[in-house]
């Protein structure tokens, strides 16, 4: 199973930066299964980034909780109406199964048989000694599984309601019984043996079976054309041709039809009471089309295998990718505080450090490693660093980002204060997208102080299209402040230009007379040189709900 790389559920360009290029080291040293995801497209600016680094998105993965057809077998083993039970138990003996799906020539779901279904059409009505020697079949899948050959046949295809009848007694006794049962349905079982096998021929039977590899003298073969009597050679004994020849029974009768089926595309955890409800030993896993796509068995959704992540530019299952909380969290890298909600059960690598950019952190370990990024990766990791420092200008920024930063300029050969003038200047968030699209383009959620609220940031080149958009802003964020059953919500608008901001919210919480900035309308407020969601906004937005508790 892959590890997957994630970056927080909103991701900016340091968040699905940094997931590429650790997975690529990841990849060159311990986990070559592992791959970069994202939880939605890449912004303008990202994309501006991966095509001058030549580098494809992340796969987009919005919910890691693992599906139907992340644990079913793919490797399907089926049967079908018409099948015998010979074939059926051969199929389930070989695949090591004790149950199949029963599926049309579409491939279509149309029942379920298991051992037991098929131990039951082999010793059904043992005490009624007509039932007993019974099978539903055709002469043709007799002969199949006999592994036999026909010295003459009449109609083989037919389906037939035969009786089965071994000659092993005299033959008065023999033609006394036998005309006890409708020729019609007969099969009569005889070895080398002319007293048996001539009655049962003039007696007009269905077919007649000649075991231990004997065959019929060319004049009772010419009787038997003559009385319209197929003639069937086997090459067992009496004994074991008799057992094929009730293993020869179509398996319809026991097909167990209107079963649970499990939509591939359903989660695991949408099923997991119906599967553990249920009796069935298998369970036919179909596609949107109906068909059967792989097949599933308890243990599968019971115990399903957990998907492993590497958390990068986040720490907290609230920002995380949704199902996280049942995934298996191998490893975290971010640059953010310790949030709550992540645990584990055992030791993993956790590294938390107070730098300007997770791409930072990856960075230093490619350097740590001796391992050259090469140019794409190089430019990703550079591009994330100028993002999340707004170019090192931010007040998040430190000596090591400088220094890493510095480096990774060596290695990808191009001038980063052009390139980041032109990252910035690319994809306004305001000029291009909706008010809503706005919101969730950098929004991470926080709780404090038992205050759940969300904060957006997007960085723009002057205030101008905000003041032309505020109106519309402000109902995004009371729409999205609603719908994610928060207490309020804000978005951070910062000028790359003058090194400041703007704050809007959805509500003012209690408390938030004391904020000490300009009010410069109902929720809005000048923030002067603060930048940093991280660093400046966060702490101080929670010293105001505390003051407000």
């Amino acid at each position: 199973m892959s590890v997957f790389v994630f970056g927080h559920r909103n991701p900016d360009t340091d968040a699905i930066c940094s997931a590429i290029a650790y997975a690529d080291l990841l990849q060159r040293t311990t986990r070559p299964d592992a791959v970069a995801v994202c939880c939605g497209a890449p912004n303008p600016r990202t994309a501006f980034v991966l095509d001058r680094a030549g580098l494809p998105p992340p796969r987009i993965v919005m919910d890691v909780r693992p599906q139907i057809e992340d644990v079913c077998r793919r490797d399907t083993v089926t049967a079908a109406l018409g099948d015998s039970f010979h074939d059926a138990y051969q199929r389930m003996r070989e695949g090591q199964l004790r149950a199949l799906p029963v599926v049309d020539a579409e491939r279509r779901v149309v029942g379920v048989i298991s051992v037991l279904d098929l131990m039951d059409l082999f010793f059904r009505d043992a005490t009624d000694a007509r039932r007993a020697r019974t099978v539903e079949t055709s002469l043709h899948t007799m002969c199949n599984v006999l592994g036999g050959s026909f010295q003459h046949v009449i109609d083989p295809s037919r389906r037939d309601e035969l009786l089965v009848m071994v000659g092993a007694m005299s033959s008065e006794g023999f033609t006394e019984r036998m005309e006890a049962y409708p020729n019609a349905q007969l099969v009569v079982v005889c070895g080398d043996r002319p007293t048996i096998q001539l009655p049962a021929i003039e007696h007009g039977v269905r077919a007649l079976v000649v075991t231990g590899g004997y065959r019929l003298s060319k004049g009772l073969v010419e009787l038997a054309h003559a009385r319209g009597v197929s003639v069937i050679l086997s090459p067992f004994d009496t004994v074991n041709t008799t057992l094929r020849l009730k293993s020869s029974q179509f398996i319809d009768p026991v097909v167990e039809a209107g079963v649970l089926t499990l939509p591939a595309k359903a989660t695991v955890a949408e099923v997991r009471g119906s599967v553990e409800r249920s009796t069935q030993p298998v369970f036919p896993v179909v596609g949107d089309d109906g068909r059967l796509v792989g097949m599933a068995f308890k243990t599968d959704v019971l115990n399903p295998p957990r998907p492993q992540l590497v958390l990068v530019d986040h720490n907290e299952l609230g920002q995380a990718v949704a199902g996280a909380d049942e995934a298996e969290i191998v490893e975290v890298l971010d640059h953010h505080r310790l949030g709550g909600g992540l645990t584990s059960t055992q030791p993993i690598r956790f590294v938390n450090e107070p730098v300007g950019s997770t791409c930072t952190l990856v960075a230093r370990q490619f350097r740590a490693a001796g391992i050259d990024p090469g140019r794409g990766i190089a430019l990703c990791m550079a591009s994330g660093i100028i993002s999340d420092t707004l170019h090192l200008r931010s007040p998040t920024t430190t000596d090591v980002d400088r220094d890493v930063l510095a480096w990774l300029g060596t290695q990808c050969g191009i001038d980063l204060a052009e390139h980041a003038r032109e990252f910035f200047a690319v994809g306004s968030a305001l000029r291009s997208k909706a008010p809503g699209d706005v919101i969730r383009e950098d929004c991470k959620e926080f709780t404090e102080h038992g205050v759940r609220f969300s904060i957006s940031q997007i960085e723009e080149t002057g205030f101008d299209l905000f003041w032309e958009r505020k109106e519309d802003l402000r109902a995004a964020l009371e729409d999205y402040s609603v719908r994610q059953r928060l207490d309020f919500s804000a978005l951070l608008v910062t000028d790359v230009v003058s090194n400041g901001s703007v704050l809007l919210l959805s509500r003012e919480p209690d408390g938030w007379e004391e904020i000490n900035y300009p009010r410069l309308d109902r929720g809005l407020y000048e923030l002067e040189h603060v930048v940093s969601r991280k660093k400046q906004l966060l702490p101080l937005v929670a010293r105001l709900l505390a003051a407000g508790a």
